[in-house]
């Protein structure tokens, strides 16, 4: 492991950060005691911590950091930009160069008519402008009644108080309420778990009759939306069967329904594509909402892109006077938006959504090789967006124990060896810089393999495996 010699005095700022910073998702069983990694240094896919132990970062920050760390000229740009004009109010009839710009890069990357963007600050509030235009748009066409949405079980759309809802996440919603009667939920598409002896045809033609269900059940004049993420994140990296989307795509059209493509991970070359809801799986949305990506993490950005048939809705006055009343002050922040700008011209500039067509099925090859080992269930996922689901039995499926808290357990053995993989119970997830070689590649398998050889000789010895 590569060690770099910092002079931080580690345990002050953890206490500090113990005491007065409230994470997110933070697991308060382990949080108080064992504190955080400070994470002070960066450079290209690897990060460091306070302490000078260099780690290759197997989660890009957190689906995020696609250009990977430490790009200056990202820096330069929102410096030049603060310098210049670091902020005005975008609303009524001001703007600002980059914001205007970003928004005609978005509509020129993004398919068919979706050309028209809101900005704001993250994922979750991407989808929760969605959910409200949606809302307003079938206001104004005197279709008051459409208000509900449906998602999918273990579908992750947010953390505001709408889109905990819209999420099907159960594990999140414990001890937090959700709005009632608004969001219905349908099957997670997850191949693995299908029913046992049942096709993959069968199981999409079951998906979509599950759907059509909840539709007729809930009444089509009831029903807003559907929202979908083309590949599940972090629900557990799920890739729905071939012709899922546009299955679904062809049932919300029967029905007066719009499709909103969740694309803040799988936007911005995680896939190979800069959207992968058309050049992935055929289908045009209605609303493409992005974050993440959009500037591989540099600065707090996010878009929801209308079509041109939302727009031409929702930009009509309701009455004398009215207003299209949504919007947030640091909407197209100038500095946020000039990051996205420059972000979007290193992918295009080095080509790393056609890197990713090249090396993405080098890294699913890579760690399909870890079937070999006894509690890797299943490995799935699409080029940078990878999962490893952890099991008891490979043949019945049976999940280790809770307590066995395998997930961790294989994330911290891989932290220990200078690799950072993200936990989700049961299962681990990758998603790396874009820029990864197959080198690096190399190096993140074989960590990995090391690290789920010696959690399973401790859950032997523990008991959770059978001997």
């Amino acid at each position: 492991m590569d060690i770099r010699n910092f002079n931080y005095d580690t345990e002050a700022i953890r206490k500090k950060d113990r005491d007065h910073f409230l994470h997110p998702f933070t697991d308060f069983a382990t949080f108080k005691d064992e504190g955080s990694m400070v994470v002070v240094d960066s450079e290209g896919p690897y990060i460091f911590d306070s302490e000078g132990n260099r780690y290759l970062d197997g989660v890009g920050g957190l689906w995020c950091v696609n250009v990977g760390y430490n790009r200056g000229e990202i820096a330069d740009a929102m410096a030049d930009q603060a310098r210049r004009m670091v902020f005005y109010s975008p609303f009524g009839a001001q703007t600002s160069i980059p914001a205007a710009e970003l928004a005609a890069k978005l509509a020129q990357l993004a398919p068919g008519s979706l050309n028209h963007v809101f900005f704001g600050t993250g994922g979750s509030m991407a989808n929760d402008s969605a959910a409200r235009i949606i809302h307003f748009y079938f206001n104004q066409l005197g279709k008051p009644t459409k208000k509900k949405f449906i998602t999918r079980h273990d579908g992750y759309h947010g953390s505001t108080y709408l889109t905990m809802t819209l999420t099907g996440v159960a594990f999140d919603h414990i001890g937090f309420d959700l709005a009632p009667d608004l969001v219905h939920r349908i099957a997670n598409p997850n191949p693995y778990r299908r029913p046992e002896g049942m096709s993959m045809d069968a199981f999409l033609d079951s998906l979509m009759a599950e759907f059509e269900a909840k539709i007729l059940e809930l009444g089509p004049d009831n029903v807003a939306a559907f929202f979908a993420e083309p590949i599940m994140g972090a629900g557990g990296v799920i890739v729905p069967p071939p012709g899922y989307h546009k299955r679904t795509k062809e049932i919300c059209e029967k029905y007066g329904m719009l499709y909103v493509s969740d694309e803040v991970v799988t936007a911005f070359g995680r896939l190979g594509h800069f959207f992968a809801s058309r050049d992935m799986f055929g289908i045009e949305p209605d609303i493409i909402v992005a974050a993440k990506g959009l500037t591989s993490g540099y600065a707090p950005l996010s878009a929801t892109i209308l079509s041109d048939q939302i727009y031409d809705v929702i930009s009509v006055p309701q009455a004398d006077g009215a207003m299209f009343t949504h919007g947030f002050t640091f909407s197209g922040h100038p500095v946020c938006c000039a990051a996205a700008l420059k972000n979007i011209e290193i992918i295009e500039r080095e080509d790393l959504c056609g890197h990713i067509r090249k090396v993405g099925p080098y890294l699913e090859r890579k760690l399909a090789e870890l079937d070999d080992l006894e509690i890797v269930g299943d490995v799935r996922g699409s080029h940078f967006m990878m999962c490893i689901e952890s099991v008891a039995d490979k043949v019945t499926k049976e999940l280790l124990a809770p307590e066995a808290r395998v997930g961790k357990r294989i994330a911290d053995a891989c932290q220990k060896r200078g690799l950072i993989v993200r936990p989700i119970a049961h299962l681990n997830v990758m998603s790396p810089p874009l820029i990864l070689t197959e080198a690096q590649i190399d190096e993140m398998v074989g960590i990995l393999r090391d690290a789920i050889v010696e959690v399973t000789q401790g859950l032997r010895r523990e008991g959770f495996l059978k001997p």
